[in-house]
């Protein structure tokens, strides 16, 4: 009887244990959305123009204007979730947040975790390093230190084509990146173009340039791939914003630039 009582037990155990993880793989659905009324949505917020606080210390940003279409859009309140760059997709898959607008490359490998919207920008990052060093390609970096955002597209591309030739020191926040490099504690930066060039832009008598471009990405909105409805949505709300000229818009104000007419989509 006693060893009955145990299977018993293990096998009650084991069902709510099935029925916990069922639960918690339930698609999130653009209807769960507008009777909750409210969407989570993951920004990074220590990098202008994507995201940043404003005088007032009021959230503004590119990433940050597109999250309050989507919310408005949806009929909902946004709730901003400040994120770093290594916790985007650990907040979405743990439910911290329902998506993020947050810089995130559209990459396969990022895709093997989270599903993409089509992407709603394209994005320059480039190489930085002191005006005195002769840093022109990848190939320049063997042996020097460069510093990279933690979990970021530019840390795996230059890892891998350095090939164990330059060493990287890696950063949660990309303040911190300038910062180093601009105290001499690394040799160059990674960064997204746009908050480079502001950087150092504001920090002349640092002689730090912009060397070249490492690559040019997509940002998706990113979300849990089992929320196919939700994605559905998305995906017409970056259309939709796209042709109506509310992207453009946001373009013109923050990157100084019309929207490229070449965005890709899939």
């Amino acid at each position: 009887m006693k060893f009955m009582h145990v299977i018993r037990l293990g096998a009650a155990m084991l069902m709510a244990l099935l029925v916990a993880r069922a639960a918690s793989a339930q698609p999130l659905t653009t209807d769960d959305l507008v009777s909750r009324g409210t969407v989570n949505i993951g920004i990074i917020m220590d990098t202008p123009p994507y995201g940043f606080l404003d005088a007032n210390q009021q959230p503004d940003g590119f990433d940050v204007k597109v999250a309050g279409l989507l919310a408005q859009y949806l009929g909902v309140k946004l709730n901003i979730v400040p994120l770093v760059g290594a916790n985007r997709i650990p907040f979405l898959l743990t439910g911290k947040v329902d998506m993020v607008v947050a810089s995130l490359g559209i990459t396969p490998d990022r895709a093997k975790q989270v599903a993409f919207s089509s992407p709603y920008m394209l994005a320059d990052v480039a190489l930085y390093a002191p005006k005195d060093k002769t840093i022109k390609s990848v190939g320049d970096l063997n042996g020097l230190n460069v510093a990279v955002t933690r979990g970021s597209t530019q840390q795996t591309i230059l890892q891998r084509e350095t090939d164990g030739k330059a060493t990287f020191s890696q950063f949660d926040e990309n303040s911190g990146l300038v910062q180093a490099l601009l105290n001499k504690q690394v040799d160059a930066l990674a960064v997204a173009a746009a908050f480079g060039d502001a950087a150092f832009a504001a920090n002349p008598q640092a002689n730090i340039e912009r060397k070249f471009t490492v690559f040019t990405q997509g940002n998706g909105v990113g979300l849990r791939k089992e929320d196919t409805e939700l994605l559905q949505w998305v995906n017409a709300f970056v259309y939709y914003i796209k042709s109506d000229g509310e992207l453009n818009d946001l373009y013109m104000k923050y990157w100084k630039t019309p929207m490229p007419a070449d965005m890709p989509t899939f």
